[in-house]
């Protein structure tokens, strides 16, 4: 520090050297630190010192404490001091720029957005003579843009930042802001834009010579991107090669050792996320691709992995990211469950989303309608329809991500045609879902999921011939595509239509692959549903000892769901049934046992 004062008096030395002293003590000493720092004041220092003193007070008092009005003060005073002063000393210009990037952050953290984005605005016009900052405070303006759901303005600024880096010959960082940039296109929809810009960023990230560890991460966020961009699309067999590439990126990288050579070029300075996070969101996006595909009990290893990451990882960092990826790896377990006949663990674990909820005010924001979602998802699993309805219906009032709103409009539907008497409201919704015509999205999964939950309807309305059309076009899209659930789901429904018309061997050429595949996935009620029909087509064709097989199977399998179903029913997280409308609540009370019909599951 003392290098960054002209002519450095003695008693200044002093006073910063106690002062870093008391504030990397264990425990640290801040009030101590404060008092070092404030007496920097009695000696009436130059004004570019006392700037530098404010920004230092100001960050101690708003990254140790909870004085945020006092540390407002010192930040808004080095502003005052520093911005707009020109002068030819290079750490006089970080003392501007850090002070101005971190009084934004704290009108952020009061909610005075409108105060941050001018103050952002004008470091930013005369912080173009700095790389560093420059490129930083463009990051940090696009990202508020982001926060509050502008992403055309975050986009824009991340343009710019993307030209600036090419002007002064940073292709690295050039490549970090066309990344963000495309991540903010995948997130509007913006499909024309971002495969062009995706093409110039794999090429540019190919082309950089520098860092290992840098180019690693650089080449990571390009495949995320590339990864996430498939799966939106539900196309889960096409982007194997994609996410395989991930997966060994991430292996290279763990095995770099981070150099502390500082690159040459100061708008280089920079990281998109650390190796160890980086980590994490590759389980991350391995687990979205094995529950999609059906791979649950691979999906089931890689969710513990990361979960357990993410718990050595929060002891140390504070980070908020780490709680979106907790949240984000829960809510997919939490379906995977579902499927495997596991509905208690999975209550337990929408608890715990819910509490993950309540601490951060943004990631229940963000959060909210998947999390009406899932528990609209376990009450069809434990046959609360009544509940299941307001659950969908609250996440479709709270959602405007397309994609999740096709998702809650299919289960819906599901509900209303096992209610059987909601026919207006169904067919309004599935008008909305017509897979044949103006599909609302592009997701293959989803529109594959629409022809089903059609035959599903047209086989509880006795259209056999209907029924099967609609279920043969979820096969084709299925298996194009490995979406082994749906898979599964259209083999037994065919199967247990050919049962209905008579024709036997039909119906068990669509049966038997039906439960084998259900085994491996492992998914319980298509087990459950199969297996029943085993044991009726196999009386049928006078297999006896398939038969008696079919339903020693049959009964094993209604015991489980049977006990699993009474287990979630009893908890006291299972009056989260109800809540329907603000934030999550805290506390449940206790159940005298299930309130549910369990005849459905059996």
């Amino acid at each position: 520090m003392a290098s960054n004062v002209e002519a450095p008096e003695s008693w200044y030395l002093a006073l910063l050297g106690f002062a870093e002293h008391f504030r990397t003590s264990s425990p640290p000493k801040i009030r101590l630190c404060v008092h070092c720092l404030q007496a920097v004041f009695q000696f009436k220092p130059p004004q570019r010192v006392e700037a530098r003193t404010h920004l230092q007070l100001g960050s101690v008092l708003y990254h140790h404490t909870k004085n945020s009005e006092l540390a407002r003060s010192h930040l808004e005073k080095a502003v005052r001091e520093s911005l707009g002063k020109i002068s030819q000393i290079p750490q006089f210009e970080d003392v501007k720029f850090e002070a101005a990037s971190l009084l934004s952050e704290l009108y952020c953290q009061q909610n005075l957005v409108d105060s941050a984005k001018p103050l952002l605005r004008k470091a930013i016009q005369i912080s173009q003579q700095t790389p560093y900052w420059h490129c930083r405070l463009l990051f940090q303006l696009a990202q508020l843009h982001t926060l509050e759901k502008d992403l055309v303005s975050a986009c824009d600024l991340l343009g710019v930042g993307a030209e600036y880096a090419r002007v002064v010959g940073s292709e690295y960082t050039r490549a970090l802001f066309l990344l963000s940039k495309g991540m903010l296109l995948l997130m509007e929809r913006k499909l024309g834009e971002v495969h062009p810009l995706l093409t110039l960023c794999g090429t540019i990230v190919e082309n950089w010579q520098g860092n290992p560890i840098q180019k690693e991460s650089l080449r990571v966020f390009f495949l995320v991107l590339q990864v996430t961009h498939y799966l939106d699309a539900g196309q889960v067999k096409s982007v194997k090669p994609c996410l395989k590439q991930l997966q060994q990126c991430i292996q290279t990288i763990s095995t770099l050792h981070d150099d502390e050579i500082l690159p040459s070029n100061p708008a280089d300075l920079f990281h998109w996320l650390p190796k160890e996070h980086m980590c994490v969101l590759v389980y991350l996006v391995t687990v979205m691709h094995s529950m999609q595909a059906g791979y649950l009990e691979k999906a089931q290893k890689y969710t513990d992995k990361a979960l357990m990451q993410l718990e050595k990882l929060k002891m140390l960092d504070s980070s908020p990211i780490l709680s979106t990826f907790q949240v984000i790896l829960l809510e997919h377990i939490i379906m995977c469950r579902l499927v495997t006949g596991h509905k208690a663990t999975a209550l337990q674990e929408i608890s715990q989303v819910c509490q993950l909820c309540q601490q951060s005010p943004r990631l229940f924001t963000n959060h909210a309608a998947q999390l009406h979602t899932l528990l609209g998802l376990y009450c069809i699993s434990v046959n609360c329809m009544d509940n299941a309805e307001a659950q969908f219906t609250a996440a479709l009032r709270l959602t405007t991500h397309q994609e999740l709103w096709a998702f809650i409009v299919t289960n819906l539907a599901s509900v209303y045609i096992r209610e059987g008497n909601r026919h207006q409201e169904l067919y309004s919704l599935l008008e909305r879902i017509n897979p044949d015509h103006n599909f609302p999205v592009s997701s293959h999964c989803l529109r594959a999921a629409a022809f089903y939950i059609r035959g599903l309807l047209s086989f509880f309305q006795g259209r056999y011939n209907e029924a099967k059309r609609f279920l043969r076009e979820t096969l084709k899209m299925s298996n194009a595509e490995d979406l082994n659930r749906l898979t599964a789901c259209s083999l037994v429904l065919l199967g247990h239509i050919f049962y209905v018309l008579g024709n036997h061997r039909e119906s068990n050429n669509m049966v038997v692959p039906a439960m084998q595949l259900a085994s491996k996935i492992p998914d319980m009620s298509v087990q459950l549903w199969s297996s029943a029909l085993l044991k009726d087509l196999n009386k049928a064709l006078g297999n006896t000892i398939d038969a008696h097989e079919a339903a020693q199977m049959h009964q094993n399998f209604s015991q489980q769901l049977l006990q699993d179903h009474i287990a979630a029913c009893s908890l006291p997280e299972h009056n989260l049934i109800s809540w329907t409308d603000g934030p999550p609540p805290g506390q449940f009370q206790a159940q005298n046992g299930p309130t549910t019909s369990l005849a459905s599951l059996l």
